[in-house]
């Protein structure tokens, strides 16, 4: 964040500075969490599952310069006030905070939503942009109502683009972050079914994901995934004139020639030959995503061909490690049943007759009334993979493992935990020297304790 006076932050989120004394503060970053709060910051006393006006003397303890709060803090020194900015509702303080900075510096913003690769469409797209401007992007996957304006609000003035996800669990979420981040490019990679919970049924979700409209700048183009035509159709009603990307052949930006790799793909795009080193069918299309934003912006297709080979991988989305004794998919930041359908097909195009595919599976989350019959057909998926042993945590998973078994005529072998701390107790007697892991689930399952156990096993060989 640029250095700015407490009086135009103030401004910024619709109040006046608290006092005449504090007029020359200057704030230097924002913060919401007191245990990483840096000097200098303003901190923001969020409510959530725990109350950051709780926090805000801690905040100053750790030289937070002011806070913005929304009611009475505990702790605080009455004889000597800190500079405290009052407000109605933080997290709305927080967001037209973003917003302010956000059209007073000049960013160009990318805004990137979808149920399955944003955050391999983003990384890419920031990686490939690198090669002509200075570009900041969201810190791990932050596209919530607090991760968007984090985003925008780490930005530095130096920084040419931002490259935003924006996520959501119910209707409404999208245009929200839309209308504070006001992208000039939105992307969106596809709709599948994920968080039902919240959506009830993919229609719902379709409009979600494409509400990214709604705070687009009117000359921003809409780049959308034309294999999904649910998708594709009801984009050119909510916008003039979506682009296409996709593996058809006669859309806008086509993938042809594509080749699946072990450890990634091999695509052309416009006669040059791009070279992905991501594994899995889903990103080469999110590969496609970010040539369409770079195009777009000037990139040209020998920069980003370039740029594609120094591509790093993305931590725990369908990164392979090779340990002393077996390879690892780590694939466990998140679940729904499109993402777990590639994480499968990465897990056979590394599979060999030698050794043997160990899938660690977990609970999807969020799916609503569909959860259990998309569970069952996840079992259908394992079972037409090639998957040999399922260790599932959690009941879903579990009624997932079982169906794989009976759809492979008990051709796999299955074992089945309730939480993820009985299947680590037993992943060192189940898991073979040589073999081939797979670990996939929700965040809620953990499953990335699954993965140091695995990092730690010795195997007598």
């Amino acid at each position: 964040m640029t250095p700015t006076p407490l009086t135009q932050l103030a401004h910024w989120v619709g109040v006046q500075a608290p006092s005449a004394s504090h007029t020359d503060l200057i704030c230097h970053g924002i913060s919401t969490d007191s245990r990483t709060t840096q000097p200098g910051d303003c901190f923001f006393a969020l409510t959530g599952e725990q109350d950051g006006h709780q926090y805000v003397a801690r905040a100053f303890d750790q030289g937070a310069v002011c806070a913005v709060v929304s009611r009475p803090c505990p702790g605080l020194d009455q004889a000597s006030p800190a500079p405290l900015i009052q407000v109605h509702d933080t997290l709305q303080a927080l967001a037209r905070l973003a917003q302010a900075y956000r059209r007073q510096g000049r960013f160009t913003v990318v805004g990137i939503t979808g149920s399955v690769g944003k955050t391999s469409t983003r990384w890419i797209t920031a990686h490939c942009l690198k090669s002509k401007y200075r570009v900041h992007q969201s810190p791990k996957n932050f596209n919530n109502h607090i991760g968007l304006p984090m985003t925008l609000l780490t930005a530095k003035a130096s920084d040419e683009v931002i490259v935003a996800e924006m996520g959501s669990n119910a209707p409404g979420e999208i245009a929200d972050l839309s209308h504070v981040a006001e992208p000039d490019v939105a992307v969106v990679t596809n709709v599948y079914a994920a968080h039902l919970e919240g959506f009830g049924c993919v229609e719902t979700i379709l409009r979600e994901k494409l509400s990214i409209v709604r705070g687009l700048k009117a000359s921003g183009p809409l780049f959308v995934n034309a294999d999904i035509p649910a998708l594709a159709d009801l984009a050119c009603m909510e916008h003039t004139s979506p682009v296409m990307f996709g593996l058809n052949p006669h859309c806008d930006i086509p993938a042809l020639n594509v080749t699946y790799l072990a450890q990634g793909s091999r695509i052309t795009i416009d006669c040059t030959e791009i070279d992905i080193p991501l594994p899995g069918p889903g990103n080469v299309v999110n590969t496609l995503a970010a040539w369409a934003v770079c195009r777009h912006l000037g990139v040209s297709i020998e920069a980003f061909a370039a740029a594609m080979k120094t591509l790093p991988p993305i931590a725990m989305r369908g990164e392979t490690l090779d340990l002393a004794h077996v390879t690892l998919i780590c694939d466990c930041y998140n679940a729904n049943p499109a993402s777990m359908k590639n994480a499968l097909a990465i897990l056979d195009s590394q599979a060999r007759s030698d050794r043997r595919c160990v899938f660690v599976v977990g609970d999807m989350a969020e799916l609503g009334p569909e959860s259990q019959a998309l569970h069952e057909t996840l079992g259908c998926d394992i079972a037409r993979s090639r998957v040999d042993l399922v260790i599932s945590v959690g009941p879903l998973s579990g009624l997932a493992a079982q169906t794989a078994k009976a759809k492979s005529n008990n051709r796999l072998q299955i074992h089945c935990f309730e939480d993820t701390m009985d299947a680590c107790t037993s992943l060192k007697s189940l898991v073979r020297d040589g073999d081939l892991v797979l670990i996939k689930g929700s965040r809620s399952a953990r499953l990335e304790q699954a993965v140091d156990v695995l990092k730690s096993l010795s195997f007598n060989v």
